[in-house]
């Protein structure tokens, strides 16, 4: 099944409560989205032109408050529309997860394939890095703001936290369990 183009929708859901420009979209998938979702710089400029041709989105350009012409996107009344309905619908399947690390697992056979330690042990050091990187976002993030009025960014984050702490779990299981082999 092909995947669906949701950068149009996600540029629309970044632009319904305040006007940016396309370094702080850049910026919201760096800081923020980055954690679920990336895209490439070019692409969302691409997207910004698409929906301001669609008229999605307005797009003004001036000077405002600095000596750099900027141009500024925000959301049409058009735009509101496609967004409010998107959030409405319901998927019919899962996302298709594509991970290379997991099929380079399915192609080892052997517990005692001496890939295997490597491989889990650099795996499990990213995947402990990405928690402790989303412990201290949700640290950083909710101790400014409201978490009941953001509940939504709170639930992914702390979604991708139990999600982090599980596979940190999972690898060292697995871990333990080939050196256990090994002392046989």
């Amino acid at each position: 099944m092909a995947q669906k183009n949701l950068l149009p929708l996600i540029l629309l859901g970044l632009l319904r409560d305040s006007k940016k420009t396309g370094y702080e979209l850049k910026k919201d998938f760096d800081t923020e989205i980055g954690e679920f979702w990336s895209v490439k710089h070019s692409q969302i400029y691409l997207e910004l032109k698409r929906l301001t041709e669609l008229g999605e989105i307005n797009a003004v350009t001036g000077f405002f408050g600095s000596k750099v012409e900027k141009t500024y996107y925000e959301i049409t009344k058009l735009g509101k529309e496609r967004f409010f309905k998107w959030q409405c619908s319901f998927q019919n399947e899962l996302a298709v997860n594509k991970d290379e690390f997991v099929l380079k697992l399915y192609f080892i056979k052997d517990k005692s394939d001496e890939r295997l330690g490597q491989l889990l042990k650099n795996q499990y050091e990213l995947h402990l890095e990405k928690l402790l990187h989303l412990r201290q976002r949700m640290k950083d993030v909710f101790s400014t703001i409201d978490k009941d009025n953001n509940y939504g960014h709170y639930l992914i984050l702390n979604h991708a936290i139990k999600r982090e702490e599980e596979y940190t779990q999972w690898l060292d299981d697995s871990l333990k369990y080939i050196s256990v082999g090994e002392e046989k």
